[in-house]
């Protein structure tokens, strides 16, 4: 072998490994909700993910335009089933329409990565018996077109089904989330699947404050808060995701992983919702994603903060101002994100 394709061989494996390095450390996303009538078209809002080096987006459902804005973006993307679509998706053939109509199509050059079967059902939900048949369905039909290896098929949840959080060790499902989570946490062990879950200190904050320090939920905090056996805690958010890490190893899988699918504080509209706060959180659990947490240490916390635009035909208060742009696509906080 000669010098010339030594190096070139060399170079070329150096850029490989960059890539790979790159695509590893990248380990935050963004939700994009379009519930807003003053928002910039989808074109803008892909460049201005790729602009911002945000390499992850999540979106609620299968829009035409975002979907074909997204083409050969090289962001790799969770995509939504609405929860007013699950009913129908529990019928093979329906789901297989939807996975070749939304999925399949555009799977070329969009990088699907997760495809999230509902979003915050909880075991009460008319909808919550369809969610586990939707997600085999819209699973089987992935596996039919043999995407099965790199889209992987998962449910969002929020941390009221837990029925115990604290201390984060003594995390546990609720006696009547255990029977609709347990199947699911089956069903996304068996496939290699991770669990997508949307984890908010500012509601657990904001619904005790007596009990927790704004610092604590704010990543502000000067040392440990919560020592809970060998594991100490110095925030919120690992406290929050460890009660859902110790709540899988008792229901039997210790070693499924979880996905933050939002995390988000509002700049105003409510208790402690200020611009200041707001960026602070930011800011810090985009340095903190890469660390882990005592129980996953070392271990990057794939997360998607909620969400990229103030969206205004949301419910009014904090539910409009969760955006980390104004529509206007001006910045809100300086946030770096890759």
């Amino acid at each position: 072998m000669n010098t010339f394709m030594a190096t070139t061989i060399l170079l070329l494996f150096g850029l490989m490994i960059s890539r790979l390095t790159l695509s590893d450390a990248q380990s935050i996303g963004v939700c994009y909700g379009k519930d807003g009538n003053n928002l910039p078209s989808d074109q803008e809002v892909v460049s201005l993910f790729q602009t911002n080096v945000i390499g992850r987006m999540r979106i609620y459902d299968p829009n035409r335009d975002t979907l074909e804005a997204l083409r050969g973006s090289n962001i790799e993307v969770i995509l939504g089933v609405p929860n007013d679509k699950l009913q129908s998706l529990t019928d093979a053939s329906a789901a297989k329409t939807w996975v070749q109509d939304n999925v399949v199509a555009y799977s070329s050059n969009v990088k699907f990565r997760y495809i999230a079967v509902g979003n915050e059902v909880h075991p009460g939900d008319a909808n919550a018996q369809s969610v586990l048949p939707a997600m085999q369905n819209v699973h089987n039909a992935i596996a039919s077109a043999n995407l099965q290896d790199q889209i992987k098929v998962s449910t969002a949840i929020d941390t009221t089904l837990l029925g115990s959080s604290y201390p984060p060790s003594d995390g546990s499902f609720s006696t009547g989330a255990s029977p609709y989570i347990n199947p699911i946490i089956n069903f996304l062990r068996t496939n290699g699947s991770p669990l997508l879950a949307n984890v908010y200190p500012y509601f657990s904050y904001t619904g005790n404050p007596q009990s927790i320090d704004l610092s604590y939920a704010l990543f502000t905090s000067p040392g440990v808060v919560v020592q809970d056996g060998q594991y100490g805690y110095q925030n919120l958010f690992d406290a929050l995701l460890d009660s859902l890490y110790a709540a899988l190893e008792k229901a039997g899988a210790p070693n499924l992983n979880i996905v933050v699918s939002e995390s988000g504080w509002p700049s105003e509209g409510g208790t402690a919702a200020t611009v200041d706060n707001a960026g602070t959180f930011y800011r810090n659990l985009i340095n903190h994603a890469k660390q882990g947490t005592p129980r996953r240490s070392g271990q990057a916390i794939e997360t998607y903060l909620f969400a990229m635009f103030d969206e205004n035909l949301k419910a009014a208060g904090i539910e409009q101002h969760f955006g980390l742009f104004l529509p206007n696509k001006q910045p809100k906080y300086q946030l770096t994100f890759g």
